[in-house]
């Protein structure tokens, strides 16, 4: 195993161990016995800065994907091999894992009122809690997500610098529309962490299909938009060179 293939691994492991970490923080010390005292705006921008400072701290070792459905979506397009598709996968399983069960440790009590963090589907926002609803919300974050990523990272013609804070800004965004809906996982890794924490897993396949089918679907409509645009670009070019006079 190559040390800059490991190191990568370590690093999906950290960053997805900070995302799950802190994001089921955030949730589990502001339960009350009355509900969450945060609002999907409170939820949303936490989301946001943290997915930006994760992508800015490992993104130019690992890629920052920190999330199974990524991985996947990209694995899909062929931007990843399978084999570091798989250890990117464990890695980003176990770091969601750890960093649920640390946060069980920091809130044990008033953690609990809310499951550590656990997403769940919500019958007062989403239509009595009707689980092909919650499907289509959990593959539309993940599209939005996965969609941003292909914009600003995997389009060689994508300004440079930019990526953090698009992908950010587009999962913080996605967690304030639909976050009270299914909680905004949109992440594989993201909902396992906390379902094992709390011992709770209703609806437990609409986490793990509805996020890698709209990576994947947003991996592959994108690659086939930028595959064409590319091609007119370079059909152009070689018309510009080609043309009378030019050389």
């Amino acid at each position: 195993m190559e040390n800059n293939n490991f190191r990568a691994y370590v690093a999906e492991f950290v960053g997805t161990f900070l995302l799950v970490g802190f994001i089921c923080g955030l949730i589990s010390s502001n339960a009350t016995l009355d509900g969450l005292k945060l609002s999907p705006a409170d939820l949303g921008i936490l989301h946001g800065f943290l997915l930006v400072a994760i992508i800015y701290g490992i993104g130019t070792v690992s890629g920052a994907h920190v999330n199974p459905a990524i991985t996947i979506g990209m694995w899909s397009i062929k931007k990843i091999s399978s084999r570091d598709a798989g250890f990117y996968i464990v890695a980003q399983i176990l770091g969601g894992i750890a960093g649920a069960f640390m946060i069980r440790g920091f809130f044990t009590g008033r953690g609990a009122l809310v499951d550590y963090g656990a997403a769940h589907v919500s019958p007062a926002f989403l239509q009595g809690g009707n689980v092909w609803l919650a499907l289509i919300v959990e593959a539309l974050g993940a599209f939005v997500l996965v969609w941003a990523v292909m914009a600003t990272v995997v389009n060689r013609n994508a300004v440079a610098g930019f990526a953090g804070i698009a992908i950010g800004l587009s999962l913080g965004f996605a967690v304030m529309v639909f976050g009270p809906a299914t909680g905004g996982s949109f992440n594989p890794a993201r909902w396992l962490g906390p379902a094992i924490a709390s011992g709770t897993y209703p609806d437990f396949w609409l986490y793990i299909v509805g996020p890698i089918a709209g990576a994947v679907l947003a991996a592959t409509l994108y690659q086939w938009l930028i595959g064409g645009a590319q091609e007119t670009t370079e059909a152009t070019d070689i018309k510009q060179v080609d043309a009378p006079g030019t050389r």
